[in-house]
């Protein structure tokens, strides 16, 4: 677990709007696509299209835009591209599903100030509408 100063900054706006369970992966010497995922989640198919709309919105404000974003109105798996940082955004279930980072397990694990703070706050209050929108998720999967 190393401490990145530069990704604090695509992890901050993650954050911004509440996003969960964030993960940040080094994939720069397992692929030339990329440099680094950041991999998070939120708890409805509206939170997921906030967090990607919040990410573009700070990132713009510093001067970075995406080279792409897929999924927005779905709400489902938004995937933002910065070139050497992609940004992945994921209603729980389909997290669960696609296991992103059990495909990339060789990846080494980044954490980054943010991060580290996030993890000292105390745990929010738990969603209840979270497990009927993944029975009504996993459906749509299947």
């Amino acid at each position: 677990m190393t401490h990145d100063s530069s990704l604090d900054l695509y992890v901050k706006a993650v954050l911004g709007r509440k996003a969960y369970n964030v993960v940040v992966l080094d994939v720069a010497e397992l692929t030339n696509f990329a440099d680094v995922f950041i991999i998070c989640s939120g708890h409805s198919n509206r939170q997921v299209t906030a967090i990607a709309d919040f990410v573009q919105t700070e990132l713009k404000q510093h001067g970075i835009k995406p080279l792409g974003a897929e999924g927005e109105k779905e709400g489902h798996w938004v995937l933002l591209d910065y070139g050497h940082v992609i940004i992945h955004v994921f209603y729980e279930s389909v997290r669960k599903f696609y296991d992103l980072e059990g495909l990339w397990t060789d990846a080494k694990r980044i954490k980054t100030i943010s991060m580290l703070e996030q993890q000292d706050e105390p745990d929010s209050e738990p969603n209840v509408w979270e497990e009927e929108e993944d029975e009504d998720m996993e459906a749509e999967i299947l």
